[in-house]
């Protein structure tokens, strides 16, 4: 048996990268799983590739990052699973700049993607998670033991040259975490983080030029050049970047029953560095 045999896990930005690793990984524990990406074809490739594995899964294509769109991926949830076990708050980007050339449009794009959607995702899951953990306790059972993961970056605690916004955002989830860890441990959910160092993915790939793309109306760079990238790697004392294996591996666990006394911690996946 799986560890997550029997669960509903809903994974934001799960269409490729770290979001597509957590939710394969997932999978291959026995979870059922929400899919989730602004890109409706890579939502559907990790759909797919889910389902040819063997697993229950369904894909809400979306932005988190508008207001009503906890709302409909929790309900789809709800619909498809009849509830859902764990929150994996991942979805994000960068949209890097040095303070003195960020407009406030910049600044904004980051706490709305690495804050604001993550509160109302975890507002949205309260409605139904207060409301069934007090039913059982009336009922003289045991509450359901639920689980939230928040994805957090070394730039939210250290922070990281040209990424203030970035920054202010992934600090700001560890607060809410350590915060929710307070507030629900009553109703045995257990909140936590993780905060990545140089994990491989297409933000992160060696390119001299970094191509761009717009995501979420924003125009993103894709890659970084090799000489960053490499003097990036020599700090890791384990001599490589993580992949999105390695990047899903402490997910899976803090949202298992491993990591039921675990509760607001922000576990650092990093190889070594900035410990």
């Amino acid at each position: 048996m799986g560890l997550l045999e029997g669960k509903t896990a809903v994974v934001t930005g799960s269409g490729r990268g770290i979001g597509r690793a957590v939710a394969e990984l997932m999978a291959e524990h026995g979870a059922s799983v929400i899919v989730n990406d602004l890109d409706e074809t890579a939502a559907k490739e990790t759909l797919d590739a889910l389902r040819g594995g063997g697993a229950k899964a369904e894909a809400v294509v979306g932005s988190v990052t508008e207001p009503d769109f906890a709302r409909q991926l929790l309900s789809a949830a709800k619909d498809a699973f009849g509830g859902f076990d764990i929150i994996v708050n991942n979805a994000g980007y960068c949209n890097d700049g040095m303070i003195h050339r960020m407009s406030d449009e910049q600044w904004q794009s980051m706490l709305d993607c690495h804050l604001t959607a993550p509160f109302r995702v975890l507002r949205e899951a309260s409605v139904y998670w207060r409301d069934e953990a007090k039913a059982a306790a009336e009922a003289g059972g045991p509450m359901p033991s639920r689980k939230v993961v928040n994805v957090s970056s070394t730039s939210g605690v250290a922070g990281n040259v040209g990424q203030v916004n970035y920054s202010a955002g992934k600090a700001g989830i560890v607060g809410v975490t350590k915060t929710l860890a307070k507030e629900w441990g009553r109703y045995n959910v257990n909140v936590n983080a993780v905060a990545y160092g140089f994990i491989d993915t297409r933000l992160t790939a060696a390119k001299e030029v970094a191509d761009r793309e717009s995501i979420d109306g924003n125009e993103v760079s894709l890659g970084i050049p090799d000489k960053i990238r490499e003097a990036a790697i020599r700090g890791i004392p384990l001599g490589r970047p993580g992949t999105p294996r390695d990047a899903a591996g402490p997910v899976v666990f803090l949202s298992s029953p491993l990591s039921d006394y675990v509760n607001g911690t922000c576990i650092l996946v990093t190889g070594g560095s900035y410990t």
